[in-house]
């Protein structure tokens, strides 16, 4: 350091050599600005400036560049180098070392592209109506035999009304001994089934809380849906409450099974956005925060998101909700009757709805439809085969299903059946199908 410090005050205070040429004293000058003293260990945060006795008398080296340079020339030169070391020794004493500049970085705020803050306002307006649902079951300790209530299962929901009516999906209800419903704000509630609908897994619930924190969630229409078209799913994944993923629909007009009762449910959303255990019952959005479906299951090996999912249209949605809140439960047309697999049917040979068992109580019963039994000698005789209702052809048990849903109950309807080697027309009088436990 000693040898700097001397190289330094040799560049600036050595007696003036012969006058050199010009462009070495450009060169020379660019020396004396890169080797400028090195603070010692006394002065490590600290720069010394000349005092004003000594500022009065003249320096060496504005006195070599008035040497150097002509006299109007050396004048501005040397003020312009007296501004440079004024403003170097400035920058000196505020920023002091390397470490502590960082301090005077200035963050720039986060621009966001305009998709980005529409997804956020989105986000930001719709979280308040999706809530979060535990299912609690009764459990006995096998040692104390005490009862206990154990979350068995979560999944997600979201405000239908300000009377309190929370819509979810059957499955993350089922089996349980109580409910608890926890809003964005983190109030949790109590909540009583209102009723539910287990051919098309959608369920009602309702809990007290006050007006002022049930913010009902804008209802969209789901018959003109585009293939495409960017959509939003809201829930509680693996259980972190309030979860947005993205996605567009893949496809339109799909065909799922209940989880609980196997029947099919039909025009069913699909969608890549992410939808993982705990995300069912939550709301699928479009682009404007309107709901366009009930996300209720995935298609994954693993039982996690696999880009996809599938969600209930809110149309349908709209139907049996209605339905639970004022009766309870939904009146749907059946004929009262068991079937056979379809794998077995066509293992016959055969194509239609074979007739396992027709009740003598039921709609089909009552009609004169034939069981399929079995003789004296334990041969197996057919029953009848449904090949078409209405006029509609019946290949498999979905058809039969996706024909009793567009019917009501109370309407007549007429059965074609295939009974031996004769086909035969039965009218049927569709029966409401019997309340469920």
């Amino acid at each position: 350091m000693a040898a700097a410090s001397s190289s330094a005050a040799a560049c600036f205070l050595s007696p003036s050599p012969p006058p050199p040429p010009r462009h070495h004293s450009i060169k020379h000058l660019a020396c004396a600005a890169s080797r400028s003293p090195s603070p010692g260990p006394s002065s490590s945060r600290s720069l010394a400036l000349p005092s004003p006795s000594a500022s009065a008398s003249p320096s060496p080296w504005p006195r070599r560049l008035r040497d150097l340079l002509p006299d109007e020339t050396g004048r501005i030169l040397s003020s312009a180098t007296g501004s440079l070391i004024v403003a170097l020794a400035s920058a000196a004493l505020i920023l002091g070392d390397a470490g502590s500049a960082s301090a005077f970085v200035v963050a720039t705020p986060r621009k966001l592209q305009a998709d980005e803050l529409a997804t956020v306002r989105l986000f930001q307006e719709n979280t308040p109506s999706v809530v979060y649902i535990t299912n609690l079951a009764v459990r006995q300790d096998a040692f104390t035999l005490d009862v206990l209530e154990v979350p068995q299962g979560s999944g997600s929901g979201f405000v239908w009304d300000k009377s309190g009516h929370i819509v979810t999906n059957f499955h993350v209800i089922r089996g349980a001994s109580d409910l608890r419903v926890t809003l964005a704000d983190q109030t949790v509630y109590e909540a009583q089934v209102v009723g539910f609908d287990q051919d098309k897994d959608v369920a009602v619930l309702r809990i007290k809380a006050p007006t002022d924190k049930l913010r009902p969630i804008p209802v969209g229409v789901s018959a003109d849906l585009l293939v495409g078209q960017k959509v939003f799913a809201i829930g509680n994944p693996f259980g972190l409450d309030h979860t947005l993923t993205t996605g567009v629909i893949s496809g339109l007009r799909r065909e799922i099974s209940s989880a609980a009762t196997g029947r099919p449910i039909q025009d069913v959303i699909q969608t890549d956005a992410a939808i993982n255990p705990g995300n069912s019952g939550g709301p699928l959005l479009d682009s404007s925060g309107n709901l366009i479906g009930v996300n209720t299951a995935i298609y994954s090996p693993s039982g996690a998101s696999s880009g996809v999912g599938f969600s209930i249209p809110v149309d349908t949605v709209g139907g049996i909700v209605d339905q639970l809140i004022k009766f309870g439960k939904v009146t749907r047309p059946i004929l009262g009757i068991k079937f056979a697999p379809d794998q077995s049917v066509e293992q016959l040979g055969l194509s239609g709805v074979l007739v396992l068992d027709a009740p003598p109580n039921g709609p089909a019963g009552k009609a004169g439809l034939q069981s399929t039994k079995r003789d004296s000698y334990g041969r197996l005789i057919l029953g009848d085969i449904i090949t078409s209702v209405n006029g509609t052809k019946v290949t498999n048990g979905s058809d039969l299903y996706r024909i009793l849903d567009q019917c009501k109950v109370g309407e007549k309807v007429t059965v074609e059946v295939l009974r031996g080697d004769q086909k035969e027309k039965i009218p049927v009088i569709l029966e409401p199908k019997p309340d469920e436990s």
